[in-house]
């Protein structure tokens, strides 16, 4: 049999004819002829399950979020800002979006499009005569795992949500004639992790070659099963009495109003499995060294993300729209060569870059940091050839902190065509007033993700998970189950050391003492080494801490400024975040289609 990538199939959409209906049972094939069609051969079946791959989020097209799963998580959270005001992320902090709104429906309807279409891959490809029992299972396997990673995507984005389990809807079933309630979280975590248990059973530990880069592996089904249940044992989900009024039809809650301390053992013990099979055998942190052969904290730190399925890559995006996040980062920079020219629309904030530690590993609050909030000192970035006058926030910080932000006055990375010096104040080369419609809206570029090269240059996947998030996920857990264990020092020191920063336990530097402490110190350290890879929109939702982190003034510097006064610290947007927006609504017209719907709590 012809071997055929999944990045070929991909690359071919189905042609077949797609019926019109409403709500989540869009987009099923519209008679059962097509579908004898389409599983009469093993080349039609995998475009089918291509089509199922393809409602993977792009999320390195968030300047296009709303569409086609994208999501708006970096610049909807208090990470980042987009410069322009198309971007849907705008909508979500300024809470100008409802039930009606396409830009937080689509991702109801099409992730259930997904949902479906797995589904129906499923009941069919045992009727495919060109494919080994073997290959027929792992197939199976992969369309079951992906409707359970979708999912897990809706209920991060919506709460509770409505199982179709694995009776799947008639193509030519009247959508007037489903009607589905909600299930209560907990069965829905219960349904989702059962099926990712039993799709691991047929999943390769990791993809067999570079022609299966892309599909599900067990690895990476195990590694969402116990992130789903970090999340099942978090403040939103577990015993929030903020949805004591949450409930079906029927009487029943849809999230549960007993705290159950229970779960963040379930959840422990879940990672704690996955990294006693898993590492650091077939994954393991990413580290390289520099030309001296000597280890290189800010090369392992900024190539984790962009050496193509390194040890550390437990699941990847093969087909993400990378130069467009490339554009967004790579600053405007007027006069220098194209391929050292995008718009950098996309800033990071005053308060993430204010979390990164100090080089001695501690926050820039901590009074033993050494951090100084003026004045300018010649320093070295480990990026460039030479020191430079650099303002004394930036001046010995840790490495990712360079890794993660282009700021004022640093050097550019490609220097193929020379060096290029980034200005970010008002009239220098980057600049708003520069720029025009293209400029960083903070003072702060996102660097994290960018090519040392041409940023026009793609061919590359976009990482969606690595182990650094388990070896998180496991401490948090850890944590709250059995606080005192010596895994969760364990586990954060790892993280610290591949960033370079020294260990807490170390010498000078006290490890945080008690639960309380500990828990800030996993939060602190998740913020900045998972910076703008999607998960602290979540985060700060599934901690409740939303409406401190979210709510009010966020802050950039002074960009309509030339220096000094760029510098200065100042508001650029009032951001809305009420007990309502950690949820997304639940689409009106499903809610007005389907009688056993409600709607979540406040819209």
């Amino acid at each position: 049999m012809k071997k055929i990538t999944l990045m070929s199939v991909m690359l071919l959409l189905l042609s077949m004819n797609y019926s019109c209906k409403k709500g989540f049972l869009d987009q099923v094939p519209d008679d059962r002829l097509t579908l004898t069609q389409t599983f009469a051969n093993h080349n039609t079946a995998l475009e089918f399950l291509a089509n199922v791959y393809s409602n993977i989020p792009d999320e390195a097209s968030q300047r296009f979020a709303g569409g086609n799963n994208i999501g708006q998580w970096t610049g909807g959270s208090d990470e980042a800002e987009y410069d322009w005001g198309f971007v849907t992320s705008q909508n979500i902090n300024n809470g100008t979006y409802d039930a009606s709104s396409s830009i937080t429906s689509g991702f109801w309807t099409t992730f259930y499009q997904g949902i479906r279409n797995a589904g129906i891959f499923m009941d069919n490809i045992d009727k495919v005569p060109d494919l080994t029992p073997q290959l027929k299972a792992q197939y199976k396997a992969e369309a079951r795992a992906l409707r359970g990673l979708f999912y897990f995507y809706l209920m991060r984005i919506y709460g509770p949500v409505v199982l179709l389990g694995d009776k799947t809807i008639a193509p030519d079933a009247s959508f007037n004639d489903v009607q589905l309630a909600r299930s209560p979280y907990d069965d829905c975590v219960s349904y989702v992790t059962a099926e990712l248990d039993l799709a691991a059973k047929d999943l390769p530990a990791v993809p067999a070659n570079t022609n299966n880069y892309g599909r599900f592996s067990k690895g990476f089904a195990l590694a969402i099963k116990s992130e789903l249940l970090v999340y099942a044992a978090s403040p939103l989900y577990n015993g929030n009495t903020d949805y004591s009024s949450l409930k079906n039809l029927d009487g029943k809650n849809l999230i549960n109003q007993q705290y159950d301390a229970n779960k963040w053992k379930l959840a422990s013990d879940a990672c704690k499995a996955f990294i006693a099979e898993f590492s650091p055998n077939v994954y393991d942190l990413y580290r390289e060294n520099d030309a001296s052969g000597k280890f290189n904290a800010y090369l392992s730190c900024r190539d984790v993300m962009l050496v193509d399925w390194n040890k550390e890559i437990i699941y990847a995006n093969i087909g993400a729209g990378v130069t467009n996040r490339q554009y967004e980062t790579t600053p405007y920079h007027q006069g220098a060569a194209d391929e050292d020219r995008g718009s950098g629309g996309l800033g990071a904030t005053q308060g993430m870059v204010d979390a990164f530690f100090m080089a001695n590993g501690r926050t820039i609050t901590d009074p033993a940091s050494g951090y100084q909030t003026s004045g300018f000192s010649n320093f070295q970035a480990p990026y460039d050839d030479a020191s430079r006058s650099t303002y004394n926030q930036w001046v010995n910080r840790e490495p990712r902190f360079y890794v993660d932000i282009t700021y004022n006055g640093s050097e550019w990375l490609n220097t193929n065509s020379g060096d290029v010096i980034t200005e970010l104040f008002n009239t220098g080369n980057s600049g708003r007033n520069t720029g025009g419609n293209d400029y960083c809206p903070t003072g702060y570029v996102v660097r994290k993700n960018e090519p040392i090269g041409d940023w026009r240059q793609g061919g590359r996947s976009w990482v969606m998970m690595r182990l650094a998030e388990v070896y998180l996920n496991y401490a948090e857990a850890l944590n709250e189950s059995t606080p005192g264990d010596p895994d969760v020092l364990k586990y954060i020191n790892l993280i610290r050391n591949r960033a370079g920063i020294p260990e807490y336990g170390s010498t000078g530097l006290p490890a945080p003492a008690g639960q309380d402490a500990m828990r800030l110190a996993i939060r602190q350290e998740r913020q900045v080494e998972l910076a703008f890879e999607n998960n602290r929109f979540f985060d700060v939702r599934r901690w409740k801490i939303g409406e401190q982190t979210e709510a009010g003034p966020t802050y950039g510097l002074n960009i309509s400024a030339d220096l000094p006064d760029f510098y200065k610290v100042v508001a650029f947007e009032n951001r809305v975040f009420t007990k309502k927006s950690y949820f997304y609504p639940i689409p009106q017209n499903d809610i007005n289609s389907d009688k056993q719907l409600v709607q979540n709590t406040g819209w």
